[in-house]
């Protein structure tokens, strides 16, 4: 691995982990710039919250290695584990208890004497527009109150690195916007964000930087505009006279893209041929 410089948040080389006889990722290779959006994009079974586990330190890695601010995630696991904090696929906080109570917890947990955690979880309720369902059960929340207070627990001590694990699947239009704006508001204060997501859109909207990754590998990595190019940006409308010939066109499809907002698989792209 290269020397580490303080410029980067995370740099692995040949991150690898296995389950038995499945390779889950195999040789992954990153360079996260701190105080950044980095997306790591593919479908699900690719990798990503593999990858994201190891450099939380929740997973050993089976080999190559992997830095959180240059920090080993293996010998020094303790001193990236100050530095981070994940919001996984599933919310971590007590749905029998209301989100300020919540927060107030694991605030108290976090070693937060009791009014400066009610003063933190305040903060935090009214700055993710949760304020009206501070005394309302988490169970009773929508799914897009959900990720919020879920994100809100995440950083109640401000983290260096924060780690959100496809943080919209399931969500509406409305609630996605949502947590794209908080989001955006962490990085806006220091923080690095580390994203997992299958969306195309999301990945665009959000991230400087995205790694495409599929069966455990990077298979693409650049900035927004690098990836689009190394696809092409054009797309052809095909108008067929002869509507018989349909089967001949479609076979023309696979050699440009059209353009998809929704899950990445590893035949879709930025942009693929419309026909018509």
């Amino acid at each position: 691995m290269s020397q580490h410089t303080s410029a980067l948040a995370i740099e692995t080389a040949g991150l690898v982990k296995t389950f038995g006889e499945t390779r889950a990722v195999d040789g992954v290779d990153l360079a996260v710039p701190a105080g950044t959006v980095y997306g790591v994009l593919g479908p699900n079974g690719a990798g990503k919250t593999t990858t994201v586990k190891m450099l939380a330190t929740l997973l050993r890695p089976d080999g190559g290695e992997a830095h959180v601010f240059g920090h080993d995630v293996v010998r020094e696991a303790d001193e990236v584990r100050g530095r981070v904090s994940l919001t996984g696929q599933y919310a971590s906080v007590d749905e029998d208890l209301t989100g300020a109570e919540n927060l107030v917890l694991l605030g108290r947990l976090l070693g937060h004497h009791k009014k400066a955690a009610r003063e933190r979880a305040g903060q935090l309720l009214e700055a993710f527009g949760l304020s009206e369902a501070d005394g309302k059960q988490v169970k009773h929340y929508s799914g897009g109150m959900r990720r919020r207070i879920d994100i809100a627990a995440s950083i109640l001590n401000t983290p260096e690195l924060l780690f959100l694990d496809e943080p919209t699947t399931g969500l509406d239009p409305r609630s996605r916007n949502q947590v794209w704006d908080i989001v955006r508001a962490v990085v806006a204060q220091g923080t690095t964000v580390l994203l997992t997501t299958q969306y195309l859109d999301e990945a665009d909207q959000l991230a400087s930087r995205i790694a495409v990754i599929d069966h455990g590998r990077v298979i693409a990595e650049g900035t927004k505009g690098e990836l689009k190019a190394s696809v092409g940006a054009g797309t052809v409308h095909l108008r067929l006279r002869d509507g018989g010939r349909r089967p001949e066109a479609a076979d023309v499809g696979p050699r440009r893209r059209r353009s998809y907002d929704g899950p990445w698989t590893p035949r879709s792209s930025w942009n693929r041929t419309r026909s018509r």
